[in-house]
């Protein structure tokens, strides 16, 4: 069991590609076929583009306020490849990747970041939640799911995602304690990217990792090189394997890091050492996993220019699709927080309309 040989209280984590893009264990090499690993790479390179271009829409006034994933890709693509068609996603407000990867598209999520709440709307068959932004909130959103899954006998997993800012929260432990009271399918991504918007991760806890707060819950928690797509990977499959025997939820704390600003509305470079960044650009997840690919033959240099700028084109007309979209009608910002609009809502709406005629 990987949460026995690579236990967080013994200071071990799970690493299967290096840095330099080498295997350190061929035993732990997940059997994935070529297709797919490199159906994870391009995901990740998408996801790599599309945020650097939401960064400078952003910049332009063409955006709204927008939460980077530069240097997190592995931490969700190496997740959610794991994941079958009926299992569940449950992510925070940082996962763009990983949503790519199990469905979503990209003019979705960035018609969400636009301000058009039509970027919540999911296909039936792409089974994730709506982005919760609240901290920690999507723990229980998790849990809840998770519990229905259960009753239901449905056989599905449900995958929560968490920064490491949010486990400080009572959401975090509360929906974790009760997904491991009732041995619930679910897995705890925390994606330990080092800060908590400017708050350093050693001042979050006391505790040594992460990983090691399952102890507390009775559950397997492992500490994981997030950078690292392939164990991201046989964690999350050890740890559904587990949900679907019914033995309860496992926590899978990635260690990974934030290479870009909390959001858009931050300056990093005020609270963090540019020699600090600089080590975690050396172990950036798109090189290590671009440099593993190129070593067994299935992807070239020739291959990274040419799919680039394909996805480069691609994400340029897909936002300007988005921009001709435009933003929802004011009835649909009231309308939606309940079936039927309440006689409250309906008298706020009413106001703000009356306001705004004032105002013209």
């Amino acid at each position: 069991m990987l949460s026995k040989k690579f236990d967080p209280l013994k200071g071990k984590i799970l690493e299967v590609l290096n840095y330099k893009g080498e295997i350190v264990d061929e035993k732990l090499v997940p059997k994935l076929d070529d297709d797919k690993l490199i159906e994870m790479y391009k995901t990740m390179l998408l996801g790599r583009i599309a945020d650097i271009k939401a960064l400078q829409y952003q910049r332009q006034g063409r955006m709204l306020t927008y939460a980077p994933i530069k240097g997190q890709e592995a931490a969700q693509v190496g997740v959610v490849a794991a994941l079958e068609q009926q299992d569940w996603m449950v992510p925070a407000f940082r996962e763009m990747a990983g949503m790519l990867y199990r469905g979503a598209s990209l003019k979705q999520l960035y018609l969400y970041w636009y301000g058009n709440e039509e970027g919540s709307r999911f296909e039936k068959d792409v089974r994730i939640l709506p982005i919760s932004v609240p901290i920690a909130s999507q723990i229980n959103h998790g849990a809840g799911v998770a519990y229905a899954s259960k009753i239901l006998d449905k056989k599905e997993v449900v995958v929560a995602y968490v920064g490491d800012g949010g486990t400080s929260h009572g959401e975090f432990h509360e929906g974790v304690n009760f997904a491991a009271v009732l041995d619930l399918p679910l897995i705890v991504i925390i994606q330990n990217n080092q800060w908590a918007i400017s708050t350093p991760r050693e001042t979050q806890t006391k505790a040594k990792t992460l990983a090691q707060k399952a102890v507390g819950y009775g559950i397997p928690g492992i500490q994981v090189d997030g950078n690292d797509p392939l164990a991201m990977y046989i964690a999350t499959e050890e740890a559904k394997k587990r949900a679907l025997k019914g033995e309860g939820p496992t926590i899978i704390e990635a260690l990974t890091y934030r290479l870009g600003p909390h959001t858009t509305s931050d300056d990093p470079t005020i609270y963090r050492d540019q020699k600090e960044v600089d080590y975690w650009e050396e172990r950036d997840p798109l090189k290590r996993f671009k440099i593993y690919l190129i070593n067994k033959g299935l992807w070239s240099e020739e291959q990274e220019e040419k799919e680039t700028k394909e996805v480069t084109d691609y994400v340029n007309k897909t936002f300007k699709e988005v921009e001709a979209t435009g933003l929802i009608d004011l009835e649909e910002t009231f309308k939606y927080t309940y079936a039927e609009m309440t006689p409250d809502l309906q008298e706020q709406l009413d106001d703000y309309k009356a306001y705004l005629k004032e105002v013209e």
